[in-house]
């Protein structure tokens, strides 16, 4: 498909083993059986998101791979290689297009998004049911231009302690017609279960 169409901390009394330095600006390391993980949504329509995964920057402004729509990078779980990267154009892209997208994404694999200026044009509440199923609980209140972070696993159905939404609002939005920037980051397990 073409791109235009398209705080779990570990804190426990036992010696946890960790990391040798802290990745993706976390101020602590991840266990090892943890990855490292910061995802930041775009500012407006104007600065692109950045998403950084186990002390790597993936996706962001600065490496010009980043579009409007919902910024995805698909990890697989078990070894943390990134299987892929990519942009789906939620203002312009096909929505059949981004809906099969969705759908290849395997269970075991962790999928980390960052919204960039508008996710609302082409979303369907199939695709808002692929991201439940990932474990979401905000996808269903994202509306035009709010700002959205999500670190789910696929196949889980466990609800994500990474996702955060900034709401679109005339009186408390920083950037006239746009929410203020959201993140999310800490240590994501590295294996997944029900």
């Amino acid at each position: 498909m073409a791109q235009e169409n398209a705080v779990f901390w570990v804190e426990t009394l036992q010696a946890v083993t960790t990391t040798s330095a802290s990745k993706c600006s976390l101020s602590k390391a991840c266990p090892v059986d943890h990855y490292a993980l910061h995802i930041w949504s775009g500012t407006a329509n104007v600065v692109g998101p950045k998403i950084c995964f186990n002390g790597k920057i993936i996706m962001s402004h600065v490496l010009n791979n980043v579009g409007p729509g919902l910024n995805i990078v698909v990890v697989n779980g078990e070894n943390g290689v990134v299987e892929k990267s990519g942009c789906l154009n939620m203002i312009s892209g096909n929505p059949g297009d981004i809906l099969a997208y969705l759908k290849e994404i395997k269970p075991g694999m962790i999928v980390l998004v960052a919204s960039f200026d508008d996710v609302i044009p082409k979303m369907t509440n199939e695709m808002r049911e692929i991201f439940v199923g990932m474990g979401s609980t905000l996808i269903g209140s994202v509306k035009r231009r709010d700002g959205w972070v999500f670190a789910g696993g696929a196949g889980t159905k466990i609800k994500s302690l990474f996702e955060k939404q900034a709401v679109n609002n005339g009186e408390t939005n920083i950037y006239g017609g746009w929410p203020g920037i959201v993140e999310v980051s800490g240590c994501f397990p590295r294996t997944l279960t029900d």
